[in-house]
């Protein structure tokens, strides 16, 4: 009912958010933590805090999430919590035995002013870190940038604490993923199989959030996600492809620096033009070919596209979303088909945001776009209010204003917390833009079946 009092008219805001198009930055760290073999993620603050974190993950992926966290009371709020993590450093090597524990920030412990190097290399003069065991930090303050944020800081911190040179390089292509699916990992990973190319992902949610149900065992730790030996290798290959520029730079950067790996990134392939720059990047730092076989699949693609050019035409599209990586290629993909994706809001901040938008929407002079913290769902309503859209997609929390409007919704992005499966299938490759197009293209008939006349129901299509 509040949305109700949405005008369309915008408020000259400075500061106030309503509505965020985000999350916190302890959410990507915990995520980004998960996709590494026999790890724990650690949330150092309150418990509130990781509950909430575990909580919207689960919800997402309908999978439990293993975190812990220093349980932050009154004590600790004032004090300082090093004596809650020494504790449960040396309580969770005790009863849960993980390879690896991954300690993140919250708002309370950056308050505070907690010093985690000293803290964790106190408790391991103590012993209470096993022998063949590890910590990994990474800051993660939640009053500063978002979950992207937050996913890159932990990415980062596996280059730092595993990956070693011997100043061999070997023939191998680091592929730095940025937040995606574990589909969208997969279909990554079964690309680079066909074209025979030697890769190591990082992190890796394959086998992880996608793990088959076990009814006999429980594995609190998958056999999915990247090694620590396979982290380690990754500073002798001979390059990296991050894949997403906000979730990977820093990590790509953190490895050319520590282990003269050189780099290039590029956008998370969804679509078909986001795909072709991939694929050839792939290609040349691999120095293999791109086989017949993807080929096909491409012009597949390219056929679906013609097939359907009707009903993508002209279409107007609001797209509202917190990973700038996924929205980029989103919109690209998007003018691809003939679609005008007339309104994009983005609650993470990037510099590159605004100057690939103008890019990519250069020829759609009606276009509104804005990145940050006044980029929320509030001011996304108001823009639809002001000339309605045909389709939206965004998160779960934009069918709210989908309903308001009678808009048709297509889910995508972070979290999906109402509807199941969306993770099973990879939106990347092309393949995955056919899943999309596809996607739309029901979503848009579902709406003129609804609703059109009588005398146009029948094999309308």
């Amino acid at each position: 009912m509040l949305l109700k009092h949405t005008t369309a008219k915008e408020i000259d805001r400075k500061a106030l958010t309503v509505n965020p198009a985000k999350l916190c930055q302890p959410v990507g760290a915990m995520y980004a933590a998960l996709g590494l073999h026999g790890c724990l993620p650690h949330s150092h603050g309150s418990q509130g805090c990781c509950a909430y974190h575990r909580s919207i993950l689960t919800r997402h992926f309908k999978e439990p999430v293993m975190a812990s966290t220093s349980s932050f009371s009154e004590g600790a709020s004032v004090f300082g919590g090093s004596s809650n993590l020494n504790q449960a450093i040396d309580t969770i090597f005790t009863t849960y035995n993980p390879d690896i524990i991954a300690v993140h920030t919250t708002c309370l412990s950056e308050t505070i002013g907690d010093d985690l190097v000293s803290i964790i290399s106190k408790a391991d003069e103590d012993g209470k870190i096993p022998a063949g065991k590890k910590v990994i930090w990474c800051n993660t303050p939640s009053y500063t940038g978002t979950h992207i944020t937050g996913y890159s800081s932990q990415v980062k911190a596996f280059v730092k604490f595993f990956s070693k040179s011997t100043l061999q390089k070997k023939n191998v292509v680091n592929l730095v993923a940025g937040w995606m699916e574990p589909s969208d990992m997969m279909e990554i990973k079964r690309l680079s199989k066909i074209m025979e190319a030697h890769t190591i992902m990082f992190p890796d949610m394959t086998g992880v959030f996608d793990a088959p149900l076990d009814p006999v065992h429980y594995n609190m730790y998958p056999k999915g996600g990247v090694t620590q030996e396979d982290m380690t290798l990754t500073g002798d290959s001979k390059y990296s492809i991050g894949i997403g520029l906000l979730c990977t730079t820093e990590a790509c950067k953190e490895l050319d620096r520590k282990c003269k790996v050189r780099y290039d990134v590029t956008d998370i392939p969804i679509g078909l033009k986001a795909t072709d720059r991939f694929l050839m990047m792939l290609s040349q730092h691999a120095n293999v070919p791109i086989p017949d076989e993807i080929t096909i699949e491409r012009g597949q693609l390219l056929d679906l596209i013609a097939d359907n050019a009707p009903h993508f035409y002209d279409k107007r599209v609001a797209i509202c979303g917190s990973n700038p990586d996924l929205v980029i290629p989103l919109c690209e993909f998007l003018v691809t088909l003939d679609m005008r994706p007339v309104y994009v809001i983005c609650g993470t901040p990037s510099t590159d945001f605004n100057k690939r938008m103008a890019e990519i929407l250069k020829d759609i002079p009606e276009a509104k776009y804005a990145c940050g913290n006044l980029a929320d769902m509030f001011r996304f309503h108001q823009w639809i209010k002001q000339s309605g859209v045909d389709l939206i997609m965004s998160n779960t929390y934009g069918k709210y204003i989908a309903r308001d409007e009678n808009t048709p919704l297509v889910r995508i992005g972070f979290p999906i917390a109402d509807r199941p499966g969306h993770n099973a299938f990879a939106k990347t490759g092309y393949k995955g833009a056919m899943k999309l197009a596809i996607q739309i293209l029901d979503t848009l008939l579902d709406k003129k079946d609804r609703e059109c006349a009588e005398r146009e129901f029948e094999f309308q299509f």
